[in-house]
């Protein structure tokens, strides 16, 4: 007799209703919706992994300075598209201290998050030349960026950088690039969802193949900061942030505010374009714009378009934010640093009932423990896997929908489990062993 806390057959009965054939393919917020809907009728609280969501509280300065701009009447008032004055000059501010890298305020743009970042770029980078076709992601990766070009009708090319790591690098990214059709070039750091982080040579290598081809680089900075080998995270001193934009000046840079602040529910993100680029003509963008000036045709373009703006109120949330954090008064990452604990636990916990950890090592070095780690278990495909940590009340997604090639691999977040649920997630790993045992 199994041990499970919610009925396999309602399990599988509701993936038909939903119509998923296999979790293997299920979106993030196929998933969520699913593990609400098990939620509600059996009244089981789930050990909830899939979706990336902050586990902290938002910082008070931010709030303060948010409600202090609703009081003075900025809900009234239309913000300016580029941003504020004072929050571009946070952010260049920012990008110094931090990241140890001199950006001229115009191009420090505030969007509704770093999906509206990515998005915009897609719609100006991937559209400033007729004889190129799209994007190459460095994977795993966010599944959503690769839907955003399915939206845009852009084609995309990826490959598993876990597989051409260190010297293999510049070979994998010469083979596709070699082509001439790429646009731009896309990966986060460290990486959603293998938690993986390039090192300097590995950022030179990029920098010096996608000049080579001219080629943008995108860099998804969402988990700023929060390599916790590394001593990051003070103002103005060495070790900085990783990052390509020391090494080329065709970058944007996606820097989220939902995780290292814990600032998701207010939409609002960072977008930072190098000061050549941003000056850059293109004449193709005018088949779309009304500028050539690639910053003009990103801001007053596609920005404009699609969204007049971020949210009046947010932006003042985040320039407190940022200028507490410059100032020494924030210590944002000293915060963040629980999810590097609960990792370390959780993955524990997952090990000592059988499963394994898919992406392990981070060259020579052991993986870090921070905001997401991988799984799977001997003899189960990821979406055999998924459906039946279902029944057990634990929820993931696939490595599939990431670009990887692990398909026996999920992923887990571990930003929603604190330590009153680890008692929980040992004791319903412990059935799911018992119920799934291992070959001798």
């Amino acid at each position: 007799m199994t041990q499970t806390i919610i009925d396999p057959e309602r399990v599988r009965n509701l993936l038909r209703e939903r119509g998923v054939d296999s979790l293997a393919r299920a979106s993030i917020r196929d998933i969520v919706r699913i593990v609400n809907i098990l939620e509600k009728e059996s009244g089981q609280h789930f050990i909830r992994m899939e979706m990336g969501v902050p586990g902290l509280p938002a910082p008070a300065v931010g709030i303060e300075a948010e409600i202090d701009a609703l009081r003075r009447g900025v809900a009234s008032r239309y913000p300016m598209i580029e941003g504020l004055d004072d929050l571009k000059s946070a952010i260049s501010r920012f990008t110094k201290l931090f990241l140890d890298i001199d950006v001229d305020p115009q191009g420090c743009i505030p969007t509704v998050g770093s999906m509206m970042g990515a998005f915009v770029c897609f719609l100006t980078a991937n559209r400033n030349d007729r004889t190129k076709e799209g994007t190459l992601f460095l994977d795993p990766g966010f599944p959503v960026q690769k839907q955003q070009c399915r939206v845009l009708g852009q084609d995309f090319e990826s490959i598993d950088v876990y597989d051409h790591r260190g010297p293999k690098l510049e070979a994998a990214l010469e083979n596709i690039l070699s082509r001439g059709k790429t646009s731009t070039l896309l990966y986060s750091n460290p990486n959603n969802p293998s938690w993986i982080c390039f090192t300097e040579d590995e950022l030179k290598t990029i920098a010096r193949a996608a000049k080579r081809h001219d080629v943008i680089v995108i860099e998804d900075l969402a988990y700023l900061c929060m390599d916790f080998r590394s001593n990051t995270g003070k103002p103005g001193h060495p070790p900085y942030q990783p990052t390509v934009a020391r090494y080329t000046d065709q970058y944007i840079l996606l820097i989220s505010s939902s995780k290292a602040f814990s600032y998701a529910g207010q939409r609002i993100g960072m977008m930072v374009v190098s000061d050549t680029l941003f000056q850059r003509r293109y004449p193709d963008l005018l088949r779309y714009y009304a500028s050539d000036v690639f910053g003009r045709a990103l801001i007053y373009g596609a920005i404009y378009a699609i969204s007049s703006g971020t949210s009046h109120s947010a932006q003042y949330g985040l320039k407190a934010m940022l200028e507490a954090a410059c100032d020494g008064r924030f210590d944002f990452v000293a915060e963040v640093k629980e999810y590097g604990r609960r990792a370390h636990i959780m993955k524990n916990l997952f090990t000592l009932f059988g499963f394994h950890i898919v992406y392990d090592r981070d060259l020579d070095d052991p993986l870090a423990d921070g905001f997401y780690f991988t799984l799977s278990y001997p003899g189960l495909d990821s979406g055999r896997l998924l459906e039946d940590l279902l029944c057990y009340g634990i929820s993931a997604i696939s490595l599939a929908i990431t670009g990887s090639t692990r398909t026996e691999g999920i992923r887990a977040c571990v930003s929603q489990i604190g330590a009153e649920k680890l008692p929980e997630l040992e004791e319903r790993l412990r059935r799911f062993h018992e119920d799934h045992p291992l070959n001798p």
